[in-house]
């Protein structure tokens, strides 16, 4: 990573502390606080040490010292506490902050473009990756300021009691923070790789967990088992390269320190031998002066110190931005958001019209997946996409969808879906894909997802039509669902999914290959049931299974990206691109 990158990141690291702004202010203050108590503490105590060592004062009348130094030790640990806390609560608060900022983008680009991704890359930017951002917030960013705070509060108190004392210190100084930045140009580099290795490792172990039983099957477990093993090895490597860095900063930060303090003690060491004579604005040395200022010296470079081990903190909030901020700068071609709402009829005629002139679906990075698509979805028409993989049927339901962005007109109701409430048009949708989701919970919470009112009747109702009701009433609605559907099997979580949309009552039917899981008997069933269904709404159906496509309305051909054919099933059949496909699955299923 280049250091204008490295400049760009912290900059933008910088720019999120607006919601802990006034939490990072009471932090510091707090810390000033604790400096300046811990200078009336050692001015106590160099006075105890005075008067008991040089002037033989009686000890009941340094009472009063003790307790100021009892006093200060209680206020500066009730301090730590408190700064601990606004600190967890700092990095609390912004790890949910940028959490919603990729949630939000997320949403915003849809699953046509999440899914070009493994899930584990998606887990690990918003787990690991996020949560490594905790510390920089916590501890780095209010350990820069109290750095130069604490210091400068110090030096203070030292200078007009011995000017030689605060001249050390403050040509030292400047030792510490310059080896600080030498290590954390390697040390930024070292983080962006471990988060780089651990992001791969994350996707690939997730993938194979989900695949374990394909890869069982076709006997791949232990070449799999290898390259996890081997991608475990590059994240050991990397996280090795981080600890080295951290630990050689933390020795040689500790030696200057050191050799900094000592300079400090043989100062004093030979000015009580009479062997040197400044410092002191022709004062008498004394010994209050030499212990205020010998206690101090490891305190001034204490948040120093501190800093240095904090900065690996800012290496690796660097490394685990680097992936964020170009997810969430990445100018993806989406759907934007407007106010309008798509004009649907209310009561019994609440119907949808869909209309296409050279349609163009586009990816996220603005490149076509379609030929111009002209088209015209009549209210309440039951129409079928037939075609081979990757024909565009699944890019053209994404575009209905708001998922995908496009060029050309595709209109809703007479209205361009491009300047309509994407949210506001979902609602009038109901969607069964060919991979269900449930949701960890009850199997009634599962069938209400997305805030659909329905009573008990409505769901009996709904789950008899979909062929569910069997193994409903022998599992019980509150059946414990585990997460990714654990639980049921694929034909029950399909006829489920059958049964929400059927409850979610909308306007527009999508289904993509909704009966996939099903057998022969169940198939027939359903597809009886999201005919009915069918009658009352649009309905816009993805499927390989063209042998029964007998009902609908009308069929849409694809290939190779554009409609080669539309008309009714008898129209059809016997003739073109339509034809071929309807032999060759005949063909297949004998």
């Amino acid at each position: 990573m280049n250091k204008l990158r490295q400049k760009y990141l912290q900059k933008w690291l910088r720019a999120q502390q607006k919601p802990i702004k006034k939490l990072m202010g009471a932090n510091i203050a707090l810390a000033t606080l604790s400096a300046l108590i811990l200078v009336a503490q050692t001015y106590f105590l160099a006075t105890l040490l005075d008067k008991l060592i040089m002037q033989n004062v009686p000890r009941n009348e340094l009472i009063p010292y003790f307790l100021g130094l009892i006093t200060g030790f209680a206020l500066r640990a009730v301090i730590l506490w408190a700064r601990e806390k606004i600190g967890f609560q700092c990095g609390r608060k912004l790890r949910s902050h940028i959490r919603q900022k990729i949630l939000d983008k997320i949403h915003l680009v849809g699953p046509a473009t999440i899914n070009q991704k493994p899930a584990g890359s998606w887990a690990s930017i918003m787990l690991e990756q996020v949560e490594n951002l905790h510390n920089f917030y916590a501890r780095f960013l209010p350990q820069q300021s109290l750095s130069a705070i604490v210091p400068i509060v110090i030096l203070i108190a030292v200078f007009p009691l011995n000017w030689a004392a605060g001249l050390i210190l403050m040509i030292t100084a400047p030792l510490v923070p310059i080896f600080m930045i030498l290590v954390g140009i390697a040390a930024a580099d070292s983080s962006q790789k471990n988060m780089d290795t651990l992001a791969r490792l994350s996707a690939q172990f997730l993938d194979r967990l989900r695949g374990l039983e394909t890869l069982r099957l076709f006997n791949r477990t232990a070449e799999q088992t290898q390259h996890i093993e081997n991608s475990t090895e590059d994240f050991r490597k990397t996280t090795m390269d981080v600890l080295k860095l951290a630990f050689l900063s933390s020795a040689v930060l500790e030696f200057f320190t050191s050799v900094s303090i000592a300079l400090m003690a043989v100062y004093f060491g030979f000015s009580y031998l009479g062997q040197l004579d400044f410092g002191s604005y022709s004062a008498p040395l004394t010994l209050f002066s030499g212990f205020f200022c010998l206690i101090l010296a490891p305190e001034f470079y204490q948040p120093l110190r501190d800093l240095g081990t904090y900065y690996h903190d800012r290496a690796a909030g660097i490394g685990a931005a680097d992936a964020i901020v170009d997810f969430l700068e990445a100018d993806y071609l989406t759907v934007r958001q407007n106010e309008k709402t798509i004009p649907i009829k209310t009561a019994s005629e609440r119907t949808i019209e869909i209309s296409a002139e050279n349609l163009v679906v586009l990816s996220s990075h603005g490149t076509a997946l379609t030929k111009p698509l002209t088209f015209h979805i009549a209210a309440n028409q039951n129409v079928a996409l037939v075609g081979q993989s990757g024909a565009g049927k699944s890019s053209l339901m994404n575009a209905i969808l708001g998922f995908l962005a496009y060029e050309g007109s595709l209109k809703i109701n007479g209205q361009e879906l491009r300047e309509s409430n994407l949210a506001d048009w979902r609602k009038h949708i109901a969607w069964v894909g060919q991979n269900p989701l449930l949701l960890q919970g009850t199997i009634k919470e599962n069938l209400l997802l997305g805030d659909i009112q329905a009573n008990d009747e409505e769901i009996e109702r709904a789950l008899a039509r979909s062929q569910a009701k069997d193994f409903i009433d022998k599992l019980g609605l509150e059946y414990k669902i585990k997460d990714g559907g654990l639980g049921v099997s694929v034909g029950q979580a399909q006829r489920l999914a059958i049964a929400r949309a059927l409850l979610r009552k909308g306007e527009l039917l999508l289904l993509d290959e909704p009966t996939a899981s099903l057998d022969a008997q169940s198939e027939n069933l359903v597809l009886q049931a999201l005919n009915e269904m069918s009658r009352r709404q649009t309905t816009l159906m993805i499927t390989h299974r063209i042998e029964d496509l007998k009902q609908c309305d009308q069929i849409f051909v694809m290939q190779n990206g554009e409609i080669v054919q539309q008309g009714d099933f008898a129209t059809l059949r016997n003739e073109g691109f339509f034809a071929e496909l309807l032999a060759q699955r005949q063909q297949d299923i004998q």
